[in-house]
């Protein structure tokens, strides 16, 4: 029982590595990235603490050497989800009767671990399975991570803190109870923070897991385990599985006890998932939770009074960094006629210098795709876009896939607002300008809003404060991140609280209060000091 009202450490953003050429912090990391390459890693499922191995061993290749296994993970089956949720359920009410304390003291020691000796060594697993730079897997793997969790702990304080207001002769209080049941963590491959926060926000307000995540990125899951096991998180909060996609999501959600879906992926596999929910729905003890970040076709607006210059890095950098992989990505731009020849021609400048190649060389800025799929889409994209009437290639436009998985980053130029490439989400390194003319800015902002079906991030170039002030106003449910005068990536968490609506989700705000509220079940708390002892009020005489 806890004896104080305690406060968390205030909670700062991580400091962000540099690694520059030469620095002790790159060498240090590239030698932790080599040692790791060679080693053949043996990754078991982890239920109720227990490593879990399986007569099915799956090879774990690199994006960027698709011909180099660095060793394997043990698949399991229908019998392995079964045991995960009775793990979890069996672990509930004793993680559910520690201290808020003593659960916070755990994720705030992984933080600290992650910050110190498992720095490298996440960053190395992330660059190695996910095919990520030096940069972006420590903004990544370690910072936002770490973020995640000291600003998590801190909102959790915060809400615990929301309190009512007492009448005369009365205590009221709230209670922010976990959820009644077990909750379903499934995560994607392009970041190892949301990998690491889906499950863990949720397991710190008292909750039980079952996670799922990618088999892609199955080698920096397995140091996330590693640290939470070391930072003390009991057998059975966090079960991490490597089932198939179906059947977990068949018998998770059929489930009486399924409590809550925190689901970070496609739109598609996520709207399947909530039909299943709505399925099932008579037969759950309670409503279920159900949060959800899937995707956008994220645009980048420009108006003629904008910096050519600016826009043309923030379009480098905002649809080519780590391959055009994530959900923020830039990948349709909109650009007025009379700067796009000073805008593409810095583009161009800039691009001729993007070296391409394995994350383990870090003057390398783009890696590999993720896996021969992506590869594959990126490249009918492109040859798409070479023969047809309506686009064509303005920068790059090349692959290669004899080594590892590589798309050189590629600008295509179309005349049609409603090419593919304009609005099909694409997840490469793949961004399409529309050249439309300066007198046309209100029927573009129109064209922008109504394009796609996702509303994640966008963002709005121009000088006139007017003009940004309209965007602003005409775009308003168009993305749940907006920016101004910047890329449309890099939200920060306690900064940017992330998440978008329409197709791309519930918007419920990852690194955010707003996220952690639902995973929790408020009880309200009368106490009447003094209690009444007859029934009739003043009014009765």
């Amino acid at each position: 029982m806890s004896k104080a009202i305690s406060q968390v450490p205030f909670a700062v953003n991580e400091t962000v590595r540099t690694y520059e050429p030469g620095s002790k912090e790159v060498k240090n990391l590239i030698a932790a990235y080599k040692k790791m390459w060679k080693e053949k890693t043996e990754i078991p499922m982890i239920i109720g603490g227990k490593e879990i191995k399986t007569k099915e061993k799956i090879k774990l290749q690199s994006p960027q050497d698709h011909k180099h296994d660095f060793g394997f993970y043990y698949k399991g089956n229908a019998k392995h989800i079964d045991e995960a949720i009775n793990a979890a359920l069996s672990a509930k009410e004793k993680w559910n009767a520690l201290g808020w304390e003593q659960r916070i003291s755990i994720f705030l020691k992984a933080a600290d671990l992650i910050a110190g000796p498992y720095r490298d060594k996440l960053n190395a697993a992330t660059m190695i399975g996910q095919s990520k730079n030096v940069h972006q897997a420590e903004i990544d793997a370690a910072c936002e991570l770490i973020d995640f969790l000291r600003f998590n702990a801190e909102f959790m304080t915060e809400m615990y803190s929301e309190q009512p207001i007492s009448g005369e002769g009365m205590w009221n209080r709230t209670e922010y109870r976990p959820l009644e049941g077990f909750c379903f963590a499934i995560t994607p491959f392009n970041f190892t923070a949301i990998s690491g926060n889906l499950p863990s926000c949720m397991a710190m307000l008292g909750n039980v897991v079952v996670w799922k995540p990618s088999q892609s990125q199955i080698y920096s899951a397995h140091v996330i385990m590693e640290i939470f096991k070391e930072a003390g998180l009991p057998d059975g909060v966090i079960n991490m599985i490597f089932t198939g996609g179906k059947e977990t999501a068949e018998k998770v959600l059929a489930h009486p006890d399924f409590a809550g879906l925190h689901f970070t992926g496609s739109t598609e596999v996520f709207q399947g998932m909530w039909k299943i929910i709505g399925n099932h729905i008579h037969q759950y003890k309670t409503y279920p939770r159900i949060v959800g970040e899937t995707g956008g076709k994220d645009f980048v607006m420009v108006h003629n009074s904008a910096d050519a210059d600016a826009v043309a890095t923030a379009l480098v950098r905002g649809a080519f960094e780590y391959q055009g992989q994530k959900c923020s990505a830039a990948s349709r731009a909109y650009i007025p006629a009379s700067i796009w020849k000073s805008v593409k021609k810095n583009m161009e400048e800039q691009m001729k210098t993007i070296k391409v190649g394995s994350p383990e060389d870090p003057s390398n800025f783009v890696n590999a795709v993720i896996d021969k799929a992506s590869f594959e889409k990126c490249k009918g994209y492109i040859e798409r876009a070479k023969k047809s009437k309506d686009a064509k290639i303005a920068i790059g436009g090349t692959f290669d896939d004899k080594k590892g998985w590589f798309v050189h980053p590629t600008v295509i130029e179309t005349t049609n607002p409603h090419y593919e490439s304009m609005e099909e989400e694409i997840f490469g390194p793949i961004l399409t300008i529309y050249v439309y003319d300066d007198k046309k800015w209100k029927e573009t902002l129109k064209l922008v809003d109504e394009t796609s079906a996702y509303s994640l991030t966008g963002s709005i170039f121009a000088k006139d404060r007017y003009v940004i002030d309209e965007a602003f106003k005409a775009l308003e449910n168009a993305a749940g991140n907006f920016y101004i005068n910047d890329k449309p990536t890099g939200a920060v968490v306690g900064q940017q609280p992330f998440g978008g609506a329409r197709a791309s989700g519930t918007n419920d705000k990852a690194g955010s209060k707003m996220n952690l509220l639902r995973w929790v079940s408020v009880r309200s708390i009368k106490e009447t000091f003094v209690t009444p002892k007859d029934y009739k009020y003043p009014f009765l005489g």
